[in-house]
């Protein structure tokens, strides 16, 4: 069955309360950091992160997914305080299951390239904003990273998940990969490299956070289809980031977030594919541009997001 998840927001009774008004059935918690006694301890602190949950369950809502404390370049440059940054992590993910949560994601930093790439805002109908981001504007590029350096990155990657794969598989908690954004060519967790990870780490514990957007910035929906088909009949879609774009790196040399149903790719033909492959969990919207009205909250494009997703599952349930 696929259902709706959305981010935590700020976690105040009004947001919870609108999110489960809007029809969505779960929170996913994004940052690393987000979690009481990360900061303080370098984990999250049980007892907190029972009443998290708690509150959560009074709306009737559940806890998808959260996000263990990042790695960072202290760890995979070998810096100091490198071993305690992974111990916080696999601590983390022990918590996190104590608690019942189901699935975790890892950060790395340095997965992708954010010097080779110009970011700027675009306006689309309406007057509506969104991220867009460009490989032709970009001047004065820095060197790309050689292969040994790249060797070296996934070498500090294996290190953690050679870590957190047996406590996943002792602890019954999986661990959900997002694939490299913006991914340029050799980005660790880019088309190739994406795949490469569960070559390595062949546990059904290890899967992926399927980001439509992040892969359609690659090669547009016939990419996205196809990665789907491959991941899904292998049992390693964990959950989707649904969202839609303009253009990609390989047809435009950029690309530009959208609304929904104001990109390239048709989101039906998403869902048809996840359900062939038997996908069930949950899709969150991701990245919603604020439309007209809103404010920090975004409430409006939330809402229209989480209503079209409420059509396509609609029409998707009558389709043969």
């Amino acid at each position: 069955m696929m259902r709706i998840s959305v981010w935590h927001g700020d976690m105040s009774d009004d947001y919870l309360k609108t999110v489960t008004q809007l029809g969505a059935e779960a929170i996913d918690c994004g940052r690393g950091d987000w979690f009481p006694g990360v900061k303080e301890q370098g984990y999250p602190d049980l007892d907190e992160l029972l009443k998290i949950k708690k509150k959560v369950h009074s709306y009737g809502l559940e806890i998808n997914r959260v996000t263990l404390p990042d790695i960072t370049d202290v760890f995979m440059k070998d810096q100091d305080g490198a071993e305690a940054e992974l111990e916080n992590t696999c601590n983390a993910l022990k918590v996190f299951a104590e608690a019942g949560v189901n699935m975790v994601r890892q950060r790395f930093e340095g997965d992708t390239y954010p010097e080779r790439l110009t970011r700027s805002n675009t306006p689309h109908r309406g007057g509506y904003v969104s991220r867009s981001e460009s490989a032709w504007l970009t001047r004065d590029l820095p060197p790309p990273p050689s292969q040994e350096e790249i060797q070296g990155w996934w070498d500090h990657f294996c290190m953690v998940y050679d870590r957190l794969v047996p406590l996943a598989e002792e602890h019954n908690i999986r661990i959900a990969l997002h694939p490299s954004d913006t991914p340029l060519p050799d980005t660790p967790f880019g088309g190739i490299g994406f795949h490469r990870v569960i070559d390595a780490y062949p546990s059904q514990k290890v899967g992926y956070l399927y980001c439509c957007g992040t892969r359609s910035e690659a090669g547009g929906l016939p990419l996205v289809l196809d990665e789907l088909h491959n991941y899904g009949r292998k049992g390693r879609l964990f959950m989707i980031h649904l969202r839609n774009t303009r253009g990609s790196l390989a047809t435009a040399g950029g690309f530009e977030e959208v609304l929904l149903d104001d990109g390239d790719m048709n989101m039906f033909k998403i869902l048809v594919e996840l359900k062939k492959v038997g996908f069930d969990g949950y899709l969150n919207p991701d990245h919603i541009p604020p439309i007209h009205g809103d404010t920090t909250s975004s409430y409006q494009g939330l809402a229209y997001s989480v209503g079209y997703m409420k059509a396509l599952f609609a029409a998707l349930s009558v389709e043969g």
